[in-house]
């Protein structure tokens, strides 16, 4: 089996994702819809093979353990995000086809309030949303302007690595989980003695991480991470219920403190064919920062909604822009929506 070509063919396709599992036949994902490339379902024996050959020997091993792996991948000039996985007792194969190079701005769907977080100096900027919308692509165009623009040390802690920097002005170290180090956690306390202006870290999952990262950002660093929540409101709230109730009062005088930005995306079928972002964008103002502190979380939508001058928008707002502009279906509005926001809202 040449499982190449099933890799080649996802890029050729326009794919956005792979799926290999074995007795089923290989599907693509083209434009959010699946798409079955083969009449014939996969062999599981032959498909694990054929995956191994792929693998380093210690990666083989370490799926062979765990049942469970995630690791980067480049076929010709082609890269990939993998995700290998058992079920019903046959191997399992997701990948999502990742740029060769950094999108720029204008390609990434940045306004002028998304470049604007590239001059930060020092805070914390989350990119949050479900899986495949696009947050691992902000990170890497955020990063790739500062890189661009100013000199800094720039250290990313990801789980694979995705997109490859060229450095410009910056120095850039990648480290990957796994390979260079154990964990987020562990990684990010490290970093804070290796002199960093700017670190990413692929994703918050868990209380050790989420600590380290607000100690990094009170300490004078930019700190880009993602969290999976779908709006800027749920965030907050996410990130002070991961601590024990008895520090959820220090959390968010904390988050008041260091939070810059939550950009919230949706990866959306767009009218015209493929897929357009929508954003919801929370920028920290002293009356954010005050909400935050007091805990009156369930008020920060309707704060957002009053503070465009600012560059803030809802999601409900994204939406009626895009829909207003033929972008996106009613249909698709209406499955979009959240925090009680609809049409009527705005006409």
């Amino acid at each position: 089996m040449d499982i190449k070509t099933y890799f080649e063919l996802a890029v050729k396709e326009g794919a956005s994702d792979l799926h290999l599992v074995g007795g089923n036949k290989p599907t693509l994902r083209v434009q959010g819809v699946l798409k079955e490339i083969s009449d014939q379902p996969l062999d599981a024996a032959e498909l694990e093979q054929a995956i191994f050959r792929l693998m380093t020997p210690d990666a083989v091993a370490t799926y062979q353990k765990s049942k469970e792996l995630d690791f980067a991948l480049q076929i010709a000039d082609a890269h990939f995000r993998v995700n290998l996985h058992q079920q019903e007792n046959q191997i399992g194969l997701a990948a999502r086809v990742v740029p060769v190079a950094v999108p720029s701005p204008k390609e990434a769907g940045f306004d002028e309030t998304l470049y604007e977080l590239s001059h930060l100096n020092q805070g914390l900027v989350l990119v949050t949303g479900p899986s495949g919308s696009g947050k691992s692509t902000t990170l890497a165009v955020l990063i790739d302007l500062i890189n661009q623009e100013r000199k800094a040390h720039i250290i990313t802690i990801e789980d694979p690595i995705e997109f490859l920097f060229q450095e410009r002005q910056s120095i850039i170290e990648q480290r990957e989980l796994g390979r260079d180090t154990k964990s987020f956690h562990e990684a990010l306390k490290r970093a804070l003695r290796q002199d960093p202006n700017v670190i990413m870290v692929g994703e918050i999952r868990d209380l050790e991480t989420m600590s380290a990262t607000l100690t990094a950002a009170e300490t004078g660093h930019l700190v880009l991470s993602t969290v999976h929540t779908n709006t800027a409101a749920e965030t907050v709230e996410r990130i002070v219920d991961m601590f024990p109730a008895h520090q959820h009062r220090q959390v968010q005088l904390q988050l008041a403190s260091v939070l810059r930005a939550v950009v919230c995306q949706q990866l959306l079928p767009s009218q015209p064919g493929g897929t357009v972002v929508a954003r919801e964008i929370l920028i920290n103002t002293p009356a954010i920062a005050n909400l935050i502190r007091e805990g009156k979380v369930a008020h920060m939508t309707s704060a957002m909604q009053t503070s465009g001058e600012v560059g803030m928008v809802t999601m409900g707002m994204t939406l009626k822009r895009l829909y207003d502009q033929g972008l996106i279906s009613k249909q698709t509005y209406e499955n979009r929506q959240s925090d009680g926001e609809t049409l009527s809202t705005y006409y």
